[in-house]
């Protein structure tokens, strides 16, 4: 197969990458390569038996067109503040300028235009002034908030307009090499499960999002692309009820805290914050079973649930910072039989276990039900458990009850963005004809920021013709 353009995965990076350069007008030939499947065949069979059944070849939650993040939570960050280092490498007002522009590409396609997070000046800076006292930066960021089953359906419509403007989706087919020669990237070699075969390509942009960034960072290290260990973040997610969070819900959606806790003083942050939430399962291609959260804009339950996440930098000698949080995932697991460990805060506190009958004792009860009582102890690593810890008891500074006896924290919670592909502001890897975006490239966090990542990419490539 002969291409101009190869688009390897179909989250929000190598989607907008294809729809900018249509909107752009481009002659080019598109080809998106997809593991997964179209997204409306995309289904959980947990709606139906109440449990995760560890779906093979993959998990329908993070494969398929429009990636893991339409199907956990649905938020769009508006601020360039918030989704990564995207704007370090190309700068703020452009950031900030291309996420106004993607934004109202999402209000086309049926977004909701009401916007989280403004107004209440007063009491966002009642806020602000609590978490300064307790040692904690606040960042407050307009949320537009599309909901999990809306985000479907607004992906869908992107979906079915690339298909009408004669971009080639492939689905079902999974990339498992670059073409190289003599130092330039001529295409990929893909796999429908049955037959492999190559796809020549004039430019090939790798887009494979968090859950393939342990892909990305192999085949980084076997064909010589240049790339760093970045940061790779451990922690857990944190379920309290409605009463406990409403304030901040009311007036900022979102709360984005940030904190260096004592002694270690490691960067511990709020992310991805679901008022009347659930919490969720997710499992990747290893068996690796990771806690995440859904927001829908019709069902809500009694609880509000976010993730806290611990940041880890490894140089010497040890670089894979993925492996390693890998591991502990793995050892996670391994207590909970395959499922989520879930552990009340106090019982922490009191340095024993959580026992299943405890929990039914509680004011809040685990929107997971599948998750095991248990000791998340055992496995988190010291250094991000008493980080955790810290964070957590500041927290309840700016918002009393959070570190509350029956606060549920369920393990583990990881976030693999820490391969760091060198690219120039252009883009641009060390390889020529090779581009890589969105969060598997360890530049953009969220689906914003990787829409935005996609859309700059669709600029430069609609002004090569």
């Amino acid at each position: 197969m002969h291409t101009d353009v190869v688009i390897v995965g179909a989250g929000p990076s190598g989607i907008f990458t294809a729809l900018e350069m249509l909107r752009r007008g481009s002659r080019k030939k598109i080809v998106i390569v997809e593991k997964g499947k179209a997204v409306e065949h995309r289904r959980c069979p947990k709606a139906q038996t109440g449990r995760c059944m560890n779906c093979k070849p993959y998990c329908h939650i993070t494969t398929g067109f429009s990636g893991a993040g339409a199907f956990s939570d649905g938020k769009l960050s508006l601020s360039y503040e918030v989704g990564g280092d995207l704007p370090t490498l190309v700068g703020e007002l452009l950031v900030q300028e291309t996420i106004d522009y993607t934004d109202r590409i999402y209000l086309e396609f049926g977004a909701d235009t009401h916007v989280e997070g403004v107004g209440n000046t007063e009491a966002v800076k009642e806020i602000r002034k609590r978490a300064i006292q307790a040692g904690l930066k606040l960042v407050d960021c307009p949320i537009r908030h599309l909901g999990t089953e809306k985000a479907q359906d607004i992906y869908y419509a992107i979906e079915q307009e690339l298909l009408r403007q004669g971009v080639e989706l492939l689905f079902g087919c999974e990339c498992t090499n670059l073409l190289l020669h003599d130092g330039v990237c001529r295409g990929v070699h893909v796999t429908d499960g049955r037959t492999g075969f190559d796809i020549e390509a004039g430019t090939t942009v790798v887009a494979t999002g968090r859950r393939g960034a342990d892909w990305l960072e192999r085949i980084c290290q076997e064909n010589g692309i240049a790339h760093q260990p970045g940061t790779v973040d451990i922690g857990v997610r944190v379920e309290v009820r409605n009463e406990v969070m409403e304030t901040v819900n009311e007036v900022l959606y979102e709360s984005k805290l940030i904190g260096y806790p004592r002694p270690f003083k490691n960067k511990v942050r709020t992310f991805c914050q679901n008022p009347g939430g659930f919490v969720s399962q997710e499992n990747y291609d290893n068996e690796l079973a990771v806690v995440n959260g859904h927001s829908y804009k019709e069902r809500k339950s009694d609880n509000t649930n976010l993730s806290i996440l611990c940041s880890h930098n490894f140089n010497q000698p040890f670089n894979q910072p993925i492996a390693y949080a890998q591991k502990v995932g793995e050892l996670t697991n391994m207590l909970g039989a395959g499922h989520i460990l879930v552990q009340r805060y106090g019982d922490i506190l009191d340095g024993k276990r959580t026992w299943q009958k405890e929990l039914l004792q509680s004011n809040l009860r685990p929107t997971l039900p599948d998750a095991v009582a248990g000791d998340i102890t055992a496995a988190m690593p010291y250094r991000a458990m008493v980080n955790i810890l810290g964070f957590i008891q500041a927290v309840d500074h700016v918002v009393p009850g959070f570190a509350s006896t029956e606060t549920l924290l369920y393990s583990p919670e990881l976030k693999f963005y820490s391969n760091r592909v060198r690219m120039d502001a252009q883009l641009s890897t060390s390889i020529a004809g090779l581009h890589c975006l969105g969060d598997s490239s360890g530049w953009t966090r969220g689906l914003m920021m990787a829409s935005v990542m996609g859309v700059l990419m669709g600029r430069r490539l609609s002004g090569d013709e």
